[in-house]
Parts: structure tokens; sequence; C-alpha cells
């Protein structure tokens, strides 16, 4: 096995400096050189000729929650991201306790896992472009099919515990990989479509928002995805069925953003705007176009 604490604090090393690079190669000459401030000019109120003032962050937060669309896919960016995140930090425990797997092979799942996440964003990318006039309305289904298949593939997790010495589990991984890469590019590119709608000047709200409501589904869902399964091992004996039960939750949270995600208009359904939604190689060549 090529574990050691030796190796672990090599490659983490390794990898944080390279991640430290890049970010500063992504970062470097994007604000530009310094310029000037301009001179400060008197706050406009509700009463001045040149405009209305900008409404207070609280004020503007409210009555974007007050949009349905935006409230909705709030809520299912939370339950989403919180399933996709809870299985983060005990799937490796999980191969080594219940399969028997070494930390070398139960790391190696990790490295399966976003090969298929990658597979995934692709399929999404190239039908999603290729289909874009002929099916305007794929961008949903991609994003409820990505949810609903990522709870059957960890529904297949939860199940092939009892049959430890037949279930491919490295199969089940990468399927669940590719179903979470195809969900979770085809709701980000939802959240390029669906920033635009609504009140105007408020793109940044539903952005900060949605990002928000992710950021904190995402590290809520690691934390309590150990709590879960520490609490269960307390209770039940055999572990797999305490990994069984933790699961097949983030499965059923899986099939509850698949149902919150009919509830979104993701597709182009009113008069205002009859453009088909945005695909997800629209947005990553604006993303490229624009030096972002």
């Amino acid at each position: 096995d090529p574990f050691s604490p030796e190796r672990l604090v090599a490659v983490t090393g390794t990898v944080s400096a390279a991640a430290f690079l890049l970010t500063l190669l992504a970062l470097w000459g994007v604000e530009g050189a310094a310029q000037q401030a301009p001179a400060a000019e008197p706050a406009m109120d509700a009463a001045s000729p040149h405009g209305p003032a900008r409404p207070r962050f609280g004020q503007a937060l409210r009555e974007v929650w007050e949009e349905a669309d935006a409230r909705r896919f709030t809520i299912f960016v939370f339950v989403s991201m919180l399933a996709y995140s809870t299985q983060d930090l005990i799937l490796e425990p999980y191969a080594g306790t219940v399969f028997g797997m070494t930390p070398g092979e139960s790391t190696q799942l990790a490295g399966v896992q976003h090969g298929g996440v990658l597979l995934g964003m692709l399929l999404v990318a190239i039908t999603g472009t290729a289909a874009r006039r002929a099916a305007p309305g794929l961008l949903r289904w991609w994003t409820v099919g990505g949810c609903a298949a990522s709870a059957v593939a960890l529904a297949g997790i939860a199940y092939g515990g009892g049959q430890a010495l037949a279930w491919p589990l490295r199969l089940n991984v990468f399927l669940l990989g590719v179903a979470n890469g195809a969900f979770a590019v085809a709701a980000i590119a939802s959240m390029m479509t669906l920033a635009g709608r609504g009140r105007r000047r408020s793109e940044g709200i539903r952005m900060g928002l949605w990002g928000g409501a992710q950021a904190i589904a995402f590290g809520l869902g690691g934390f309590l995805g150990t709590v879960a399964i520490d609490v269960s091992r307390q209770f039940l004996d055999n572990p797999v069925h305490a990994y069984a039960i933790v699961f097949s939750g983030e499965a059923a949270l899986f099939l509850y953003a698949a149902v919150l995600g009919l509830t979104v208009r993701l597709a182009t359904t009113d008069n205002t705007d009859d453009r088909p939604a945005p695909t997800f190689g629209d947005v990553a060549m604006a993303e490229v176009l624009q030096g972002r």
C-alpha cells in the first residue's frame, strides 16, 4: 500500500502549494492598475432628479427572497449541496470499514469519483450546446435528472455494504461522480439563467444568496455526515447498518432536491424573453471571453 504518514504530508503540501500558485496566476492582473478614487458625491435620495437611491442590503435581500423562483432555487441549492457534501467525509472510512480497503485504496476512490464528475460536466456541456435549439428545457432535466441519478447511486452504495464481497464499489462511486457532476454544472448554468430575472439591478444579491446557501450547505453537510455516523454507531453494533442509514438519508435529500428542481422555472416560460436558456458551454465561453 502506498500510504504512509510521510507521503501524506508530502502530497498534501505539494497540492496546497500548487493550488496557491495557480490562484496567484488566476488573479494576476485582474484588478488592473490602481486608479485615483473619484471625489465623493452626496448620496441621492428618492426625491433626487438623478434617480432613487440604492436600497439597503436588507431591503434588497427581502425583495429578492419575495421572488418565487429565487426563493425556490435557494432552497434547491441548499438541499442539493447538503446531500452532495454529506458523503464527502464518510465515503473513504466506509470503504475501509465495510469493504476492507487499505488507506491507499480508499483514497483512490476520490480520484475515481472526480473522474466521474468531470465526465458528467462534459456530458452537460456537449449535449447542452448541441441541443440548445432543439431542446431549450434540457437544462432543467439535467439538473433534476442529475439529482435523481445521484439518489440512485447513493442508494446503491448503501445497499452494497451488505454485499461487500461482490459489490462493484468503484463503479458505483464513478457513477455517483457522473451524476454529481451533471447536476452541479447544470445547477450553475441555471444560476446564471435565473440571476437576470426579477427586479433589475439585483443580480448580485441573487448570486450572493445562492452562493451563501451553497457554502453553508457544503460546510454543514460534511459536519452532519460525520456526526450522523458517530451517533448511529452508538446505537447499532453493525457499522454496515449505520452507514446504510446515512447514505439512504442522503439519497432522500437528493430526491427532495429533484422535486424542488421541478418547481423552478429554469427554461424561459414567460413572455418577456423568448430566448432559450444559456447552456453551460455558453456560460463557460462567456467567462473565458471576459478574462475571468
